[in-house]
Protein backbone atom coordinates (compact mmCIF):
# COMPACT_ATOMS: atom_id res chain seq x y z
CA UNK A 1 0.00 0.00 0.00
CA UNK A 2 1.19 3.72 -0.64
CA UNK A 3 0.68 5.05 3.00
CA UNK A 4 0.74 9.06 4.03
CA UNK A 5 2.68 9.11 7.44
CA UNK A 6 2.50 12.01 9.55
CA UNK A 7 3.59 12.59 12.53
CA UNK A 8 2.04 16.20 14.51
CA UNK A 9 4.58 16.41 16.87
CA UNK A 10 7.33 16.01 15.47
CA UNK A 11 7.97 14.90 12.26
CA UNK A 12 10.84 11.98 11.51
CA UNK A 13 13.55 14.47 9.72
CA UNK A 14 13.18 17.00 12.72
CA UNK A 15 16.91 18.52 13.84
CA UNK A 16 15.81 17.85 17.41
CA UNK A 17 16.82 14.22 18.30
CA UNK A 18 13.97 12.96 20.77
CA UNK A 19 12.05 9.67 21.45
CA UNK A 20 8.90 10.34 19.54
CA UNK A 21 11.08 11.73 16.67
CA UNK A 22 12.69 8.51 16.87
CA UNK A 23 9.53 6.29 17.23
CA UNK A 24 8.06 7.90 14.01
CA UNK A 25 11.21 6.99 12.51
CA UNK A 26 10.73 3.57 13.41
CA UNK A 27 7.09 3.40 12.30
CA UNK A 28 8.33 4.17 8.64
CA UNK A 29 10.86 1.89 8.87
CA UNK A 30 8.60 -0.81 10.00
CA UNK A 31 6.14 -0.23 7.66
CA UNK A 32 8.65 0.25 4.70
CA UNK A 33 10.07 -3.11 5.75
CA UNK A 34 6.93 -4.58 5.30
CA UNK A 35 6.45 -3.46 1.93
CA UNK A 36 4.67 -0.46 1.84
CA UNK A 37 5.68 2.76 0.27
CA UNK A 38 5.77 5.25 3.02
CA UNK A 39 4.98 9.35 2.09
CA UNK A 40 5.49 11.82 4.84
CA UNK A 41 2.83 13.60 3.97
CA UNK A 42 3.30 16.79 5.91
CA UNK A 43 5.84 18.29 8.40
CA UNK A 44 3.08 20.54 9.78
CA UNK A 45 4.07 21.14 13.45
CA UNK A 46 0.86 21.53 15.86
CA UNK A 47 2.06 21.52 18.58
CA UNK A 48 0.62 23.62 21.42
CA UNK A 49 3.01 24.61 24.66
CA UNK A 50 0.08 26.71 26.15
CA UNK A 51 -3.26 26.83 26.23
CA UNK A 52 -4.22 29.98 24.45
CA UNK A 53 -6.64 30.55 22.10
CA UNK A 54 -4.17 32.41 19.97
CA UNK A 55 -2.16 29.49 19.62
CA UNK A 56 -4.64 27.00 18.35
CA UNK A 57 -5.88 29.44 16.09
CA UNK A 58 -2.78 30.12 14.63
CA UNK A 59 -2.47 26.12 13.92
CA UNK A 60 -5.87 25.63 12.94
CA UNK A 61 -5.02 28.22 10.22
CA UNK A 62 -1.91 26.32 9.21
CA UNK A 63 -3.51 23.21 9.00
CA UNK A 64 -5.94 24.40 6.79
CA UNK A 65 -3.74 25.93 4.02
CA UNK A 66 -2.04 22.22 4.87
CA UNK A 67 -5.29 20.78 3.44
CA UNK A 68 -5.98 22.72 0.38
CA UNK A 69 -2.02 22.03 -0.47
CA UNK A 70 -2.45 18.07 -0.24
CA UNK A 71 -5.79 18.14 -1.56
CA UNK A 72 -4.68 19.96 -4.76
CA UNK A 73 -1.95 17.18 -4.92
CA UNK A 74 -3.86 14.52 -4.65
CA UNK A 75 -6.20 15.30 -6.96
CA UNK A 76 -3.07 15.69 -9.39
CA UNK A 77 -1.31 12.40 -8.26
CA UNK A 78 -3.68 10.30 -7.07
CA UNK A 79 -4.51 9.21 -3.40
CA UNK A 80 -2.22 7.38 -0.61
CA UNK A 81 -3.93 3.92 0.11
CA UNK A 82 -4.28 4.60 4.13
CA UNK A 83 -3.34 7.63 6.19
CA UNK A 84 -1.05 6.97 8.96
CA UNK A 85 -0.96 9.55 12.11
CA UNK A 86 1.59 8.73 14.96
CA UNK A 87 0.53 10.53 18.73
CA UNK A 88 -1.90 13.01 18.51
CA UNK A 89 -2.63 13.84 21.73
CA UNK A 90 -4.22 16.80 23.44
CA UNK A 91 -0.46 18.83 22.89
CA UNK A 92 -0.30 18.00 19.49
CA UNK A 93 -3.98 16.74 17.72
CA UNK A 94 -4.18 15.54 13.79
CA UNK A 95 -6.08 18.45 12.14
CA UNK A 96 -5.37 17.39 8.78
CA UNK A 97 -5.51 13.36 8.59
CA UNK A 98 -9.37 12.79 9.34
CA UNK A 99 -10.27 15.82 6.88
CA UNK A 100 -8.30 14.43 4.31
CA UNK A 101 -9.49 10.94 5.23
CA UNK A 102 -13.31 11.76 4.75
CA UNK A 103 -12.93 13.70 1.56
CA UNK A 104 -10.65 11.05 0.08
CA UNK A 105 -12.71 8.41 1.38
CA UNK A 106 -9.31 6.46 2.44
CA UNK A 107 -8.76 4.50 5.59
CA UNK A 108 -7.41 6.10 8.54
CA UNK A 109 -4.91 4.80 11.14
CA UNK A 110 -3.53 6.63 14.60
CA UNK A 111 -0.11 5.13 16.69
CA UNK A 112 -0.17 5.87 20.80
CA UNK A 113 -2.42 8.05 20.55
CA UNK A 114 -3.50 9.13 23.95
CA UNK A 115 -6.54 11.05 26.21
CA UNK A 116 -5.26 12.93 29.85
CA UNK A 117 -8.54 13.22 31.37
CA UNK A 118 -6.53 16.03 34.03
CA UNK A 119 -5.89 17.85 30.71
CA UNK A 120 -9.33 18.48 30.10
CA UNK A 121 -9.71 22.06 30.42
CA UNK A 122 -9.56 25.37 28.32
CA UNK A 123 -8.30 25.19 25.16
CA UNK A 124 -6.59 21.61 25.77
CA UNK A 125 -10.07 20.48 26.32
CA UNK A 126 -11.30 21.46 22.54
CA UNK A 127 -7.57 19.87 21.52
CA UNK A 128 -8.44 16.60 23.46
CA UNK A 129 -12.41 16.43 21.35
CA UNK A 130 -10.04 16.21 17.90
CA UNK A 131 -7.96 13.45 19.23
CA UNK A 132 -11.06 11.67 20.87
CA UNK A 133 -12.55 12.48 17.11
CA UNK A 134 -9.43 10.96 15.10
CA UNK A 135 -9.64 7.82 17.40
CA UNK A 136 -13.20 7.13 16.40
CA UNK A 137 -13.05 7.77 13.08
CA UNK A 138 -9.99 5.84 12.41
CA UNK A 139 -10.38 2.34 10.50
CA UNK A 140 -7.12 1.07 13.38
CA UNK A 141 -5.56 2.85 16.39
CA UNK A 142 -1.92 1.11 17.45
CA UNK A 143 -1.84 1.26 21.55
CA UNK A 144 1.90 0.82 22.65
CA UNK A 145 0.78 0.20 26.05
CA UNK A 146 -2.60 -1.22 27.87
CA UNK A 147 -2.74 1.84 30.03
CA UNK A 148 -2.97 4.17 26.67
CA UNK A 149 -5.46 1.12 25.40
CA UNK A 150 -7.23 1.43 28.39
CA UNK A 151 -7.70 5.17 28.33
CA UNK A 152 -8.84 5.53 24.96
CA UNK A 153 -10.95 2.80 25.43
CA UNK A 154 -12.82 4.46 28.03
CA UNK A 155 -13.41 7.92 25.91
CA UNK A 156 -13.84 6.00 22.60
CA UNK A 157 -16.07 2.19 23.36
CA UNK A 158 -16.22 2.12 19.59
CA UNK A 159 -13.20 2.40 18.77
CA UNK A 160 -10.83 -0.17 16.95
CA UNK A 161 -7.67 -0.93 18.85
CA UNK A 162 -4.77 -2.83 18.25
CA UNK A 163 -1.62 -3.93 20.38
CA UNK A 164 1.79 -2.86 18.99
CA UNK A 165 4.69 -3.50 21.59
CA UNK A 166 7.52 -0.94 21.68
CA UNK A 167 10.12 -1.90 19.79
CA UNK A 168 13.49 -0.64 17.60
CA UNK A 169 15.56 -1.80 14.90
CA UNK A 170 17.90 -4.44 16.65
CA UNK A 171 20.16 -4.30 13.63
CA UNK A 172 21.86 -1.08 14.72
CA UNK A 173 22.45 -2.84 17.62
CA UNK A 174 26.03 -5.09 18.08
CA UNK A 175 25.53 -8.15 17.52
CA UNK A 176 27.26 -9.59 20.63
CA UNK A 177 25.82 -8.46 24.45
CA UNK A 178 27.92 -6.07 26.09
CA UNK A 179 30.81 -6.92 27.75
CA UNK A 180 29.34 -6.45 31.54
CA UNK A 181 31.56 -3.94 33.03
CA UNK A 182 29.95 -4.42 36.23
CA UNK A 183 30.81 -1.11 37.76
CA UNK A 184 29.87 0.76 34.77
CA UNK A 185 26.11 2.40 34.70
CA UNK A 186 24.91 3.99 32.31
CA UNK A 187 21.85 6.55 31.36
CA UNK A 188 20.81 8.06 27.96
CA UNK A 189 18.36 10.90 28.71
CA UNK A 190 17.35 14.74 27.65
CA UNK A 191 18.51 17.37 30.02
CA UNK A 192 14.89 19.10 29.92
CA UNK A 193 12.25 20.57 32.83
CA UNK A 194 9.61 17.88 33.55
CA UNK A 195 9.82 13.94 34.69
CA UNK A 196 13.41 14.22 33.02
CA UNK A 197 14.40 16.57 35.15
CA UNK A 198 12.82 14.66 38.23
CA UNK A 199 14.57 11.55 36.74
CA UNK A 200 17.82 13.32 37.09
CA UNK A 201 16.78 14.18 40.78
CA UNK A 202 16.12 11.10 41.70
CA UNK A 203 19.01 9.27 40.21
CA UNK A 204 21.43 12.49 41.84
CA UNK A 205 19.89 11.64 45.62
CA UNK A 206 20.09 8.05 45.22
CA UNK A 207 23.48 7.53 43.85
CA UNK A 208 25.42 9.08 47.09
CA UNK A 209 23.99 5.96 49.30
CA UNK A 210 25.61 3.43 47.40
CA UNK A 211 29.52 5.94 47.22
CA UNK A 212 30.98 2.76 49.02
CA UNK A 213 30.77 0.71 46.08
CA UNK A 214 33.10 1.34 43.15
CA UNK A 215 30.83 2.31 40.19
CA UNK A 216 31.49 5.12 37.72
CA UNK A 217 27.80 6.77 36.11
CA UNK A 218 28.39 7.24 32.30
CA UNK A 219 25.70 10.04 31.29
CA UNK A 220 24.31 10.61 27.50
CA UNK A 221 22.14 13.94 26.96
CA UNK A 222 22.34 17.50 26.73
CA UNK A 223 19.65 20.04 26.61
CA UNK A 224 19.05 23.41 28.17
CA UNK A 225 18.83 22.09 31.80
CA UNK A 226 22.36 20.60 31.68
CA UNK A 227 24.08 23.20 34.18
CA UNK A 228 20.82 22.41 36.35
CA UNK A 229 21.20 18.64 36.00
CA UNK A 230 25.19 18.70 36.48
CA UNK A 231 24.78 20.61 40.06
CA UNK A 232 22.28 17.81 41.26
CA UNK A 233 25.06 15.78 41.16
CA UNK A 234 27.23 17.93 43.21
CA UNK A 235 27.96 15.94 46.67
CA UNK A 236 29.41 12.96 44.10
CA UNK A 237 33.29 13.10 43.44
CA UNK A 238 33.45 14.29 39.96
CA UNK A 239 35.76 11.34 38.62
CA UNK A 240 32.70 9.06 39.86
CA UNK A 241 30.46 10.64 36.55
CA UNK A 242 31.23 11.10 32.97
CA UNK A 243 29.12 13.63 30.96
CA UNK A 244 29.53 12.56 27.73
CA UNK A 245 26.83 15.07 26.15
CA UNK A 246 25.04 14.70 22.75
CA UNK A 247 26.10 11.80 20.68
CA UNK A 248 24.82 10.75 17.30
CA UNK A 249 22.32 8.09 17.46
CA UNK A 250 24.92 5.24 16.42
CA UNK A 251 27.31 5.66 18.67
CA UNK A 252 24.94 5.10 21.45
CA UNK A 253 24.77 1.01 21.39
CA UNK A 254 28.60 1.37 21.28
CA UNK A 255 28.65 3.55 24.21
CA UNK A 256 25.95 0.87 26.10
CA UNK A 257 27.73 -1.83 25.31
CA UNK A 258 30.86 -0.59 27.44
CA UNK A 259 28.64 -0.63 30.61
CA UNK A 260 26.94 -2.98 32.90
CA UNK A 261 23.56 -1.44 34.65
CA UNK A 262 20.99 0.77 32.91
CA UNK A 263 19.68 3.52 35.34
CA UNK A 264 16.84 5.35 35.10
CA UNK A 265 14.11 6.17 37.16
CA UNK A 266 11.89 7.32 34.22
CA UNK A 267 9.07 9.51 35.95
CA UNK A 268 6.82 9.65 33.63
CA UNK A 269 7.71 7.70 30.78
CA UNK A 270 5.16 7.04 27.86
CA UNK A 271 7.61 3.58 27.90
CA UNK A 272 11.22 4.46 27.18
CA UNK A 273 12.82 3.25 23.64
CA UNK A 274 16.22 4.03 25.72
CA UNK A 275 15.73 0.89 27.69
CA UNK A 276 14.81 -1.18 25.14
CA UNK A 277 18.13 -0.18 23.73
CA UNK A 278 20.12 -0.83 26.89
CA UNK A 279 18.66 -4.25 27.08
CA UNK A 280 19.32 -4.81 23.43
CA UNK A 281 22.96 -4.97 23.97
CA UNK A 282 22.32 -6.80 27.00
CA UNK A 283 22.21 -4.32 29.67
CA UNK A 284 20.11 -5.28 32.87
CA UNK A 285 17.47 -1.92 34.12
CA UNK A 286 16.88 -0.18 37.30
CA UNK A 287 13.84 2.54 37.00
CA UNK A 288 10.72 3.00 38.58
CA UNK A 289 7.70 0.98 38.30
CA UNK A 290 5.61 3.65 36.78
CA UNK A 291 3.95 4.74 33.78
CA UNK A 292 4.63 2.84 30.71
CA UNK A 293 8.50 1.70 31.85
CA UNK A 294 6.63 -1.85 33.23
CA UNK A 295 5.79 -2.50 29.10
CA UNK A 296 8.95 -2.36 28.02
CA UNK A 297 11.16 -4.00 31.71
CA UNK A 298 10.18 -7.42 33.16
CA UNK A 299 10.37 -7.06 36.96
CA UNK A 300 12.62 -9.48 38.34
CA UNK A 301 13.44 -10.75 34.41
CA UNK A 302 15.14 -7.85 32.40
CA UNK A 303 15.57 -5.47 35.55
CA UNK A 304 14.43 -4.22 38.55
CA UNK A 305 11.57 -2.28 39.30
CA UNK A 306 11.33 -0.20 42.25
CA UNK A 307 8.22 1.60 44.00
CA UNK A 308 7.84 5.38 42.74
CA UNK A 309 9.39 7.70 44.07
CA UNK A 310 11.79 5.57 46.95
CA UNK A 311 14.79 7.06 46.59
CA UNK A 312 15.95 4.10 48.96
CA UNK A 313 14.86 1.53 47.29
CA UNK A 314 16.16 2.36 44.50
CA UNK A 315 19.03 2.52 45.61
CA UNK A 316 19.11 -0.96 46.98
CA UNK A 317 18.26 -1.74 43.58
CA UNK A 318 21.67 -0.65 42.16
CA UNK A 319 23.32 -1.85 44.64
CA UNK A 320 21.77 -5.38 44.58
CA UNK A 321 23.26 -5.54 40.88
CA UNK A 322 26.64 -4.24 41.33
CA UNK A 323 26.76 -6.70 44.25
CA UNK A 324 25.42 -9.52 43.04
CA UNK A 325 27.35 -11.13 40.26
CA UNK A 326 24.63 -13.96 39.21
CA UNK A 327 21.44 -11.98 39.55
CA UNK A 328 23.13 -9.25 37.11
CA UNK A 329 24.25 -11.76 34.72
CA UNK A 330 21.50 -13.69 34.23
CA UNK A 331 18.95 -10.35 33.60
CA UNK A 332 21.55 -9.74 31.24
CA UNK A 333 20.49 -12.61 29.60
CA UNK A 334 17.20 -12.33 29.86
CA UNK A 335 17.30 -9.10 28.48
CA UNK A 336 19.18 -9.36 25.68
CA UNK A 337 16.97 -12.44 24.82
CA UNK A 338 13.92 -10.36 25.06
CA UNK A 339 14.48 -7.33 22.98
CA UNK A 340 16.36 -9.08 20.15
CA UNK A 341 13.34 -12.06 19.85
CA UNK A 342 10.06 -9.79 21.06
CA UNK A 343 11.01 -6.05 20.39
CA UNK A 344 12.10 -6.03 16.74
CA UNK A 345 11.46 -4.26 13.83
CA UNK A 346 10.17 -7.07 11.71
CA UNK A 347 8.24 -8.47 14.37
CA UNK A 348 6.23 -4.63 14.61
CA UNK A 349 6.43 -5.04 11.00
CA UNK A 350 4.30 -7.85 10.84
CA UNK A 351 1.82 -6.66 13.52
CA UNK A 352 1.52 -3.34 11.42
CA UNK A 353 0.40 -5.13 8.23
CA UNK A 354 -1.46 -7.56 9.45
CA UNK A 355 -3.87 -5.34 10.85
CA UNK A 356 -3.79 -2.70 8.62
CA UNK A 357 -5.01 -5.31 5.98
CA UNK A 358 -7.34 -6.61 8.63
CA UNK A 359 -8.81 -3.23 8.59
CA UNK A 360 -8.61 -2.45 5.03
CA UNK A 361 -10.46 -5.56 4.26
CA UNK A 362 -13.47 -4.41 6.95
CA UNK A 363 -13.47 -1.27 5.03
CA UNK A 364 -14.27 -2.74 1.60
CA UNK A 365 -16.46 -5.32 3.67
CA UNK A 366 -18.81 -2.65 5.00
CA UNK A 367 -18.69 -0.71 1.72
Amino acid sequence: MKIAFYAPLKHPDHPVPSGDRQMAKLLVAALTHAGHVVDIASHLRSLIPEPTPATLDDIEAQSRIELRRLSALWQQTGTPDFWFTYHPYYKAPDLVGPALAAQFHIPYATAEASHSARRNTGVWSKSQALVVAAVTLADVNFCFTQRDRAGLAAIAPQAKLEMLAPFIDTSALADSPCRDAPNRLVTVAMMRKGDKFESFRMLAEALPLILDLPWILSVVGDGNMRETVVQLFGTIPADRIEWLGQVVPDQVSGILQKGGIYVWPGYGEAYGLAYLEAQGVGLPVVAQETAGVPEVVQHGVTGILTSPGDVGAFAQAVRRLLTYDADRQRMARAAHAFVNSERTLHRAAVTLDRALERAMARRWHDQ
